[in-house]
C-alpha cells in the first residue's frame, strides 16, 4: 500500500492521540463562559473547538517536520509519550505532506481567528496573534530558550486556549477565565517538561536548550513538583477569591495521581525506563484536572 493512501502515515504527524488535551482545555473555557454568562452560541463553541484542534495539529505537524529535517529523529529513542510519531523516519517521502498538513491546519486556525475578530472585535486579536506565534515558532525558535520552552506550552494550552475559548463565547475578558486558565498553564508546562527527560541527549545535538539540558533532570523534577503545587494552589485560591465555585475543588481529586507522579519523576529522573509509567500518569493528570474543574463550574 502506498504511504499516501495509508491513513496511518497521513495521520501520524497530527499525533491524534494527543488531542484529548485540547478538548479538555476548550471544555474548561466553555465552562468558564457558561458560569459567567446566561448562555453561549453552539456555533461559536464548535468553531472555537475546531480552531483549537487545528492549532494543536499544526504545532504537532510542524514539530514532526522540523525534527525530521534537523536529523533529531535519527538520534531520538521514542517512548509512548515522547520522541514524536516516528512516521517520517519510517516514510521520509511524506515530509512535504507533513509540512503541508501543518500549513493547512495553521491556515484553518487563522481563518477561524479572523471570523472571531469580526464577531467579537479587536480585543480578541492579541490572544489570536500570540497563539499563532507559539504554533509557528515553538520547534524552530522557542526550544532554544530554557524559559520560553518551559512556559510556551502552558501559555498556548492554558492562557491562550482557555481564555480564547471564553472570549470567543462571551466577548469579554473575565477573572474567572484567567484563574481557570492557570490550571492547564502549569500542567501543560509540566507535560512537556517531563517529556523532555528521555530526549535530553538527542535534543542537545540539535541546539535545543530546554530546562533538563540546562539544569539537569533531578533539578527539573523539582520544578515539576513546584508546578504541580501551583496548579492546586490556583484552584484553592480561585475558590477563596470566589472567582470559582466551591465545586471546582473537584480538581483537587487528582492529587492522588500528582503525589506519586512527582515522587516517581524525582526518584527515577535519571532512569528513562522506570520513568515511563510516570509520563503516562502525568498525561492523565493533564487531561483529568481541567475537566474536573470544568465539571465544578458546570454544576456550581
Amino acid at each position: 500500500m502506498s504511504p499516501m493512501s495509508n491513513p496511518k502515515y497521513l495521520l501520524g504527524p497530527m499525533r491524534l492521540s494527543f488531542l484529548p488535551l485540547t478538548l479538555s482545555c476548550v471544555v474548561l473555557g466553555l465552562a468558564t463562559a457558561i458560569w459567567t454568562t446566561d448562555g453561549v452560541s453552539v456555533l461559536h463553541f464548535v468553531l472555537a473547538l475546531v480552531g483549537a484542534i487545528t492549532a494543536h495539529i499544526s504545532v504537532n505537524a510542524f514539530n514532526e517536520y522540523w525534527d525530521f529535517k534537523s536529523g533529531l529523529d535519527a538520534t531520538t529513542k521514542r517512548t509512548p509519550f515522547s520522541g514524536g510519531s516516528g512516521t517520517l523516519p519510517e516514510k521520509p517521502e511524506l515530509a512535504r505532506t507533513a509540512l503541508a498538513t501543518a500549513i493547512v491546519a495553521f491556515s484553518v486556525t487563522g481563518a477561524i481567528g479572523v471570523f472571531f475578530v469580526f464577531v467579537r472585535g479587536l480585543a480578541i486579536l492579541p490572544l489570536g496573534i500570540a497563539g499563532l506565534l507559539v504554533v509557528i515558532t515553538y520547534t524552530s525558535w522557542l526550544t532554544r530558550s530554557p524559559i520560553l520552552c518551559l512556559l510556551a506550552p502552558g501559555l498556548g494550552f492554558g492562557s491562550l486556549m482557555v481564555m480564547g475559548t471564553d472570549f470567543a463565547l462571551t466577548g469579554q475578558y473575565t477573572w474567572t477565565a484567567l484563574v481557570a486558565s492557570f490550571v492547564p498553564f502549569f500542567l501543560v508546562n509540566n507535560l512537556l517538561l517531563l517529556n523532555q527527560f528521555p530526549d535530553m541527549a538527542a535534543d542537545r545535538t540539535v541546539g535545543r536548550k530546554h530546562l533538563p539540558i540546562m539544569i539537569g533532570r533531578r533539578a527539573s523534577s523539582l520544578v515539576y513538583g513546584g508546578f504541580l503545587l501551583a496548579t492546586y494552589g490556583v484552584i484553592v485560591l480561585g475558590v477563596a477569591l470566589e472567582l470559582l465555585p466551591k465545586t471546582c475543588l473537584l480538581g483537587l481529586a487528582t492529587l492522588v495521581l500528582a503525589i506519586p507522579a512527582f515522587a516517581g519523576a524525582y526518584r527515577h529522573s535519571e532512569n528513562v525506563e522506570k520513568l515511563i509509567p510516570f509520563l503516562g500518569l502525568n498525561v492523565l493528570i493533564n487531561i483529568t484536572t481541567p475537566v474536573l474543574v470544568a465539571v465544578g463550574l458546570f454544576i456550581g
